[in-house]
C-alpha cells in the first residue's frame, strides 16, 4: 500500500507508482507574465504621473482663460461706457447685419419724434403719397433711399426738428 503522501503525487491507479513532474512551459509562460507585468507596471507609473502634470496645466489654463475673458468683456464695457458715439455708429455698420426696413418702425418713430406725415416725408426727402405708402406698408423704399430712412431712425427729436427747420 501505499501512503497519503505518494499519493499526492500520482496521478495514475493506486497500484502503480507515478510521480508528477514539474511543467517547464506553464512555468516558464509564468515566469515571462510576471516580469512583464512588472516593467508595464513602471511604464504606467510614468504615464500616471504625466497625465496627471498634464491634467493640472490644463486645469490652470482653463482658469487663466476665465480670467482673460472676464476681463475682455470688462473693458469691452469700459470702451463702450467712454464711447457712446463710436458704438452706435459701429452697431449701424456692423459687417454681416442686414438691415431691414420695416413699415410699423417707421410709424412709431414719427409718432415718437411728435412730427406729421408731410414733415416725415420733408425729412426722408419724398413725397407725402410715398410717404403714407411707406407706412401702409403698400411699397417698400428703393434701396437708394434706405439709407436716408436708416438715418432718419436713428435720429432723436431735437435733431429731426434742426433738420427739418434747415429746410
Amino acid at each position: 500500500m501505499q501512503c497519503a503522501r505518494q499519493r499526492a503525487y500520482c496521478q495514475a491507479p493506486r497500484n502503480t507508482y507515478h510521480v508528477r513532474m514539474p511543467n517547464f512551459a506553464q512555468a516558464l509562460k509564468q515566469e515571462i507574465a510576471r516580469i512583464a507585468r512588472k516593467e508595464v507596471r513602471d511604464d504606467i507609473a510614468a504615464l500616471r504621473k504625466a497625465s496627471t502634470a498634464y491634467r493640472s496645466e490644463i486645469a490652470s489654463l482653463k482658469r487663466a482663460i476665465k480670467d482673460l475673458t472676464t476681463q475682455l468683456r470688462l473693458a469691452k464695457k469700459a470702451v463702450a461706457r467712454s464711447a457712446p458715439a463710436d458704438a452706435v455708429e459701429q452697431s449701424v455698420t456692423r459687417a454681416g447685419r442686414k438691415r431691414v426696413f420695416n413699415a410699423e418702425r417707421l410709424k412709431a418713430k414719427r409718432l415718437s419724434l411728435g412730427l406729421s406725415q408731410a414733415q416725415m416725408a420733408q425729412l426722408l426727402g419724398i413725397s407725402t403719397l410715398s410717404q403714407w405708402k411707406w407706412e401702409s406698408g403698400q411699397v417698400t423704399p428703393r434701396a437708394s433711399m434706405l439709407d436716408q430712412y436708416f438715418q432718419v431712425m436713428g435720429m432723436g427729436k431735437r435733431e429731426a426738428l434742426r433738420q427739418l427747420e434747415a429746410r
